[in-house]
């Protein structure tokens, strides 16, 4: 499980990040109330960046889809867990019998033996399936997070005039930016001035 959550959260943040990228790109145009653009290779381009390790640590609406999913994974666990032990103590129990010559036949030993591995495949089945929900979910999440942060922009950049807006993550894209042009905390009071958690938009 911990393999898997690993797994999840690695790609979620890569959807992130690739997904934020796309959308400040898609929001670069200044539309007619914007104050003029710098033309393409001109030395006036309007340039800004967002660290969005930042953001999202900032971000309510992130934080609260987070901890809905820490919930869901958390109990997850607890469910698999407890299913485990179960089987557990119903595998040594049968080890116990076949040792004590406790069946009365071999065909009742071998009854038992098949209900024990019927388990276990559902429990692996089981497994199976709340994880891909588990990540359907995350993946959801994401997208969720894409578009919040996609139509606040298409709104922001109407009035600020960005040609560029750039993502950066732990220096993976930006690796120096002039703190002038860092409007992370701007974005985030934006997003968060517009979140409601009960709408969750």
């Amino acid at each position: 499980m911990k393999k898997t959550n690993f797994i999840l959260n690695g790609l979620l943040a890569l959807a992130i990040v690739l997904g934020f990228t796309q959308c400040a790109g898609n929001n670069n145009a200044a539309t007619t109330s914007a104050p003029a653009a710098g033309a393409a290779g001109s030395s006036n381009m309007k340039i800004a960046f967002v660290e969005i390790d930042s953001l999202l640590t900032k971000y309510n609406f992130w934080n609260d889809l987070s901890e809905q999913m820490l919930k869901k994974e958390e109990n997850i666990r607890t469910t698999l867990n407890e299913k485990g032990k179960k089987l557990e103590a119903e595998a040594r129990e049968f080890d116990r019998k076949i040792q004590n010559n406790g069946y009365a036949s071999r065909e009742r030993a071998e009854q038992e033996q098949a209900r024990l591995m019927k388990l276990q495949q559902e429990l692996q089945e089981l497994q199976q399936k709340l994880t891909s929900e588990l990540a359907a979910e995350n993946q959801k999440n994401s997208l969720e997070l894409r578009d919040s942060i996609n139509s606040f922009l298409k709104v922001y950049n109407q009035t600020k005039g960005y040609d560029l807006i750039i993502s950066n993550t732990a220096f993976d894209n930006l690796l120096y930016g002039n703190p002038a042009y860092n409007i992370t905390n701007e974005i985030v009071e934006g997003l968060n001035a517009r979140y409601s958690p009960s709408a969750k938009k």
